[in-house]
């Protein structure tokens, strides 16, 4: 659905597809914080689906997005289908945010959107080598600002409700 990583300098340049399978240009969110987040249904963290939902709600009208990317390479954790994601995202969390399909965020196959983002943002110290870290878990987080820019990276463990995450999101905001 993309070209590859190299040629994408920001966000805006990637093409994704919506769990539903509709083409979706991440242009679209142009000057709104972003919150991307790799999720799946069957692990210990995925009462975090929850909070993603709680703070979408609180700030949207502020112009603020989460964007969920399913991904299945943690214990297998995310092994359905992207319609059965979906409904089980609304008919257990009433998930409303933004859900993409299935897409691989480790390994070989990294799809050039997570190679983007971890690029942009590897954790503090960098991997071994000096290469960026890949993604640990379920539920990582990358902040997003306005501009396009990745400017933080959270935890699988940080809470979407969390202090530390939602005073980035509102400075960001604020912004």
């Amino acid at each position: 659905m993309t070209t590859s990583e190299g040629t994408m300098s920001q966000i805006y340049d990637f093409k994704m597809r919506l769990i539903d399978g509709t083409e979706k240009k991440l242009d679209e969110f142009k000057g709104k914080v972003l919150l991307i987040v790799n999720v799946a249904s069957k692990c210990g963290l995925t009462p975090q689906y929850e909070g993603l939902e709680k703070i979408y709600a609180q700030y949207k009208n502020q112009g603020f997005e989460v964007l969920g990317f399913p991904a299945n390479e943690f214990g297998a954790q995310e092994p359905g289908s992207n319609s059965e994601i979906q409904q089980f995202c609304r008919s257990n969390f009433g998930v409303d945010f933004p859900m993409f399909e299935k897409i691989v965020v480790k390994g070989q196959d990294t799809h050039p959107l997570y190679s983007f983002l971890i690029k942009k943002q590897p954790k503090v110290g960098g991997g071994a080598n000096g290469t960026p870290d890949e993604i640990s878990w379920n539920f990582e987080k990358f902040l997003v600002d306005r501009k396009g820019e990745v400017v933080a990276r959270f935890s699988p463990k940080t809470t979407p409700t969390d202090p530390d995450l939602v005073g980035a999101i509102e400075k960001e905001l604020k912004k």
